[in-house]
């Protein structure tokens, strides 16, 4: 038993002797525990710095992310009526050959036979309900006989002599054009009045 007790004083010793040589560093040195608290406390100062120069920074570019997604939406807003009003253009334009051939069909039948005089009236009706249902749609015909040229709305296919019609003005349509929404679809194919 007398050894058990030597044996647990010995230990003792050395670790009241560390103890004391810090204690003694402490009172004379910093020690690493003062050290790391400088460290931690200068780490803690430039964090702040940082977060303040990042806060600044983020209400610099509020203003304008907000600003950049007004113009987001609004461009979409856009996007979308356009796609509302022109939707229609690729179907109309598909549906203005027919319009074509019945016009081309009217112009064949001027005959005065009571026949052809009722397939005339037949195709003219059609015609009359098909572009009438087209302008529910905002599809416009633009027929510019006689009219000044227009190189917005028409394309002129030949310049010819006309007698008693001012120079630049449409004397024959070939195709007639159309416009959806105010939009040119196709141009009228015109001929033109020399000047």
């Amino acid at each position: 038993m007398a050894k058990e007790q030597q044996n647990t004083q010995e230990p003792v010793e050395p670790i009241q002797d560390s103890v004391e040589s810090v204690v003694e560093t402490e009172a004379g040195e910093p020690s690493v525990a003062e050290e790391a608290a400088a460290d931690l406390l200068q780490q803690l100062e430039e964090s702040r710095v940082e977060v303040e120069a990042l806060q600044k920074e983020l209400a610099e570019l509020q203003p304008r992310t907000q600003a950049e997604i007004q113009n987001i939406r609004r461009r979409a807003e856009q996007d979308v009526e356009k796609a509302h009003k022109f939707g229609l253009e690729k179907f109309a334009n598909e549906l203005l050959p027919v319009v074509d051939s019945l016009e081309r069909a009217i112009e064949a039948s001027q005959g005065e036979d009571e026949a052809v005089k009722a397939i005339r009236e037949g195709v003219e009706m059609t015609l009359n309900m098909f572009l009438s249902s087209m302008g529910k749609f905002n599809v416009e015909q633009v027929d510019p006989q006689g009219q000044p040229f227009n190189p917005e709305h028409h394309q002129a296919m030949s310049m010819v002599p006309a007698d008693g019609v001012e120079p630049n003005t449409v004397v024959t349509v070939v195709q007639k054009g159309y416009l959806l929404n105010g939009r040119l679809m196709r141009p009228a194919m015109v001929m033109v009045a020399k000047g």
